[in-house]
């Protein structure tokens, strides 16, 4: 007989989008409910598709959140699976760990909540189905809890369920619980439904062993497409998964090339046009965007120039495109003086380029010029997405700027001749 079930990870319910609370036209409402309502979607989903099975993978909870009525609102969900016969199973991963909330809290019959001291098994009642998971014991496991886990039983659908680091390829996550992708497919299992990388990861496909990303983005590193995993189970017990979208706030980066662009007014109208193509690409729900601009244009100077004031600019032309908000304004455009020429040439500013050229290559130099920056850095530090000008790349990257932003300056804007 074939089934359906759902995979979903790293809820976090309650949990603030940030990026976009200091502009006073932003989606607020929709923003601070975000991911309650793309939790609905997840429960929706498991009711439209005839789910006999919901996973989640870990962190439904932000940390120590307090507050009782996500506790309420998640129960509310949960009782409209109990309604379609929808058995749903649990781990806690290194946010809802130790969270107040998850503590004797009584779960509705139908939802099984895995223990932390070993693996447990479940059977599904309804269809061949034995759920392996463990929860983490406390916020920072290190161990590999997969080890534990028992060989896969046969003319089983064997389900490993687990919040893990995995092969820790992931930088942006911490190395919790890690294993090897070869010690997961060694288990014998049909399908790993896996949680804590917030990006969707496909880390296997025979068996599928994957991550499904999480349910909705809530600040620009969690940017594009957001949701769960529909996996269909044919007769002989092999699964084919399927992402399906869930977010109802979606975060995207937009990359503008404006090299065309000979005043920084055409920079800014090649943006816009970018940025109405994206809302017209996907219309279903309000967008946060971060817009870069690229290339090697005459407009650089003045764009660099007066930077906060573009930036405003292209917010508030763009303040025009339906539920589309500018995030940040990155300006990463370069000047059209041919600086590799420059350097061949006798004279004080080929001297700058080779001096700087030097510092890029300086270790020694590098650490030098960190310590230098060192009060900038205390300043900084209280500002989103602040640079820490600590990491030998970040530094030649700054030294890059210094040069596209120094030498047309001295040059009278990189228009003399």
């Amino acid at each position: 007989m074939g089934f359906k079930f759902v995979h979903a990870a790293d809820i976090h319910l309650d949990s603030p989008l940030r990026g976009l609370e200091r502009y006073d036209d932003a989606p607020v409402e929709e923003m601070r409910s975000a991911t309650r309502r793309a939790f609905e979607n997840l429960i929706s989903l498991c009711i439209d598709e005839g789910a006999a099975f919901l996973l989640l993978a870990g962190d439904l909870y932000d940390g120590a959140w307090r507050d009782y009525n996500t506790v309420l609102f998640l129960i509310r969900q949960l009782n409209r699976l109990r309604e379609h016969d929808v058995h749903v199973y649990v781990v806690h991963g290194n946010h809802d760990a130790e969270n107040v909330m998850s503590k004797g809290l009584d779960m509705p019959g139908h939802v099984t909540v895995f223990g932390s001291k070993k693996p447990e098994q479940y059977s599904h009642p309804s269809v061949p189905v034995v759920v392996h998971g463990q929860s983490y014991p406390r916020t920072e496991v290190i161990e590999d809890l997969s080890a534990a886990f028992p060989q896969g039983g046969r003319d089983l659908f064997n389900v490993g369920l687990l919040h893990t680091s995995a092969d820790g390829r992931s930088s942006e996550h911490k190395p919790y619980a890690p294993c090897s992708l070869q010690a997961l497919i060694d288990k014998g299992y049909q399908y790993w439904a896996l949680g804590h990388v917030h990006r969707r990861t496909e880390l296997c496909l025979d068996p599928p062993i994957l991550f499904p990303g999480n349910l909705q983005g809530r600040h620009i590193r969690e940017a594009g497409p957001k949701g769960a995993t529909l996996v269909h189970v044919d007769d002989d017990l092999r699964a084919r998964p399927e992402h399906r979208d869930l977010d109802v706030v979606r975060w995207h980066h937009c990359e503008v090339t404006v090299s065309a662009a000979d005043t920084p007014d055409a920079a800014i109208d090649r943006a816009v046009e970018r940025l109405a193509a994206l809302r017209r690409a996907d219309p279903e729900r309000p967008l946060a965007v971060r817009v870069r601009l690229t290339g090697q244009c005459d407009a650089h100077q003045k764009l660099v120039e007066r930077e906060e004031h573009w930036a405003n600019e292209l917010r508030g032309r763009a303040s025009s495109i339906e539920a589309l908000w500018v995030e940040k304004v990155q300006l990463d455009t370069r000047t059209p003086v041919d600086l590799v020429a420059l350097r061949k040439q006798p004279g004080a500013l080929a001297t700058l380029l080779r001096c700087l050229d030097d510092c890029r290559g300086d270790e020694a130099g590098l650490r030098s010029l960190a310590a230098g920056l060192s009060p900038l850095r205390k300043v900084l530090g209280r500002l989103d997405d602040a640079p820490l000008f600590e990491e030998p790349e970040e530094l030649r990257a700054l030294l890059g700027e210094v040069e596209q932003l120094v030498v047309p300056m001295l040059l009278d804007g990189g228009r003399r001749r």
